[in-house]
């Protein structure tokens, strides 16, 4: 056939080479942050979990103090211990019951400032807090 070419005719075939690397650069970051975003809300599920904890724990280590003063220094003690690779700063623990009689309930509050999304560079206060109650023990320690 005169004027045809030795080449097949192509029907509307674009040239595709190098399309895959440019939505993996595009996709890349962004599943990568995705990821990164996952792993922030988990440290921040990770606190809440680990602030309950420090708050059980605090509250029964309080509650088996013979004194007041004695109780809120075990208290802490056992909140810090807990808490020292969760929080990025320091543990506030505070009494929020009335008194220490015996026959009552000790129960204490637990906070402290939890890492979270400060990994991604966000600069978003996650200032977590937990609670727990437990009653006095009758038969306390005696010194």
């Amino acid at each position: 056939m005169p004027g045809a070419s030795s080449r097949p005719a192509s029907r509307g075939t674009a040239d595709d080479s190098g399309l895959s690397t440019v939505e993996v650069v595009i996709l890349a970051p962004v599943m990568i942050l995705f990821i990164l975003v996952l792993v922030a809300f988990g440290q921040l599920v990770d606190g809440r979990g680990a602030l309950d904890g420090a708050a059980r724990d605090a509250a029964r280590a309080g509650s088996i103090q013979k004194n007041h003063a004695l109780a809120m220094a075990e208290a802490r003690k056992a909140a810090e211990a807990n808490l020292a690779d969760v929080c990025s700063g320091p543990v506030t623990v505070v009494q929020t019951s009335q008194g220490f009689e015996p026959d009552t309930i000790f129960t204490v509050e637990v906070s402290c400032q939890v890492r979270g999304l400060a990994m991604l560079g966000l600069d978003i206060p996650t200032r977590l807090s937990a609670s727990f109650s437990s009653p006095l023990d009758p038969f306390r320690r005696s010194a």
